[in-house]
């Protein structure tokens, strides 16, 4: 019963939450209660590509709490991601980067329970190094080839809302299916610029450069993660959503460049 489910759950994040509490830079220890639901086996984890890098190590922190864990990740565009669930794709946890992609599940009700903003993020130009095209806003990006992911992607949408901030009108020369893609096209020299997160310009920055602009205040995204309804390993969702709102997390998350809400 969902009940059943919701309150196992419930008892999974407040274990670990107390047993992670008095973890501060090492990797935790798992100290659940005696009673507390077992965490084994394989948590499936479906997330926004830009939570590539810092849920990847989460990935192992958590792997190292709870020895006979493993964290298997489908990371994409959130819309993708949203659909391929709703299409009966089998997962324990959805992290995606904008509320409207997660309400494609919550509203096909696939989740566990409501979604928690864990995270936020903000848009940056990304540019080939020494930025060639002296690029300074986004009023300039008219005049060079650009990249912007899809619009019914979370990228996508703010790159939309910061462009009409600014009144730019822009046609890209590419739209990518999730950021990582838009990205690309400039490290390649496919494309002079593209508007991406900031979490991701400083993944690269051996490769490219970020330029700020005033008009990415009006297009942060707040980025929402809930278990599913249907996840086949309901404990190891719990523990891993418990484990995304510790302090341990949130250190690696904002030394990557993410906002806490």
């Amino acid at each position: 019963m969902r009940s059943a489910r919701s309150l196992l759950a419930a008892t999974a994040v407040l274990a670990l939450a107390a047993g992670l509490s008095a973890c501060s830079g090492s990797t935790p220890r798992s100290n659940a209660a005696p009673n507390a639901p077992k965490v084994d086996g394989t948590v499936t984890v479906f997330a926004a590509a830009s939570l590539k890098e810092s849920f990847t190590a989460l990935g192992k922190r958590f792997e190292a709490a709870y020895p006979g864990t493993r964290v298997t990740f489908n990371f994409g565009g959130s819309s993708a991601l949203a659909q391929s669930i709703v299409a009966g794709a089998p997962a324990d946890v959805f992290a995606a980067a904008s509320p409207a992609t997660m309400k494609t599940v919550t509203d096909a009700k696939l989740t566990g329970g409501d979604p928690t903003v864990f995270v936020r993020n903000t848009l940056e130009i990304a540019v080939a190094k020494g930025n060639p095209k002296h690029i300074t806003g986004l009023k300039d990006l008219g005049g060079v080839k650009t990249a912007l992911c899809a619009k019914e992607v979370p990228c996508g949408a703010a790159a939309a809302a910061a462009l009409k901030a600014a009144g730019v009108e822009l046609t890209p020369a590419t739209y990518e299916q999730d950021v990582k893609g838009a990205l690309t096209k400039v490290e390649l020299g496919e494309v002079d610029a593209s508007l991406v997160y900031r979490t991701d310009v400083k993944v690269d920055a051996a490769k490219i450069d970020g330029v700020d602009f005033p008009e990415a205040a009006q297009a942060v995204n707040d980025y929402p993660i809930a278990a599913l309804a249907k996840a086949p390993n309901a404990n190891g969702a719990a523990a891993f959503l418990g484990y995304v709102g510790s302090a341990d997390a949130r250190r690696v998350l904002t030394e990557a460049g993410f906002q806490t809400p």
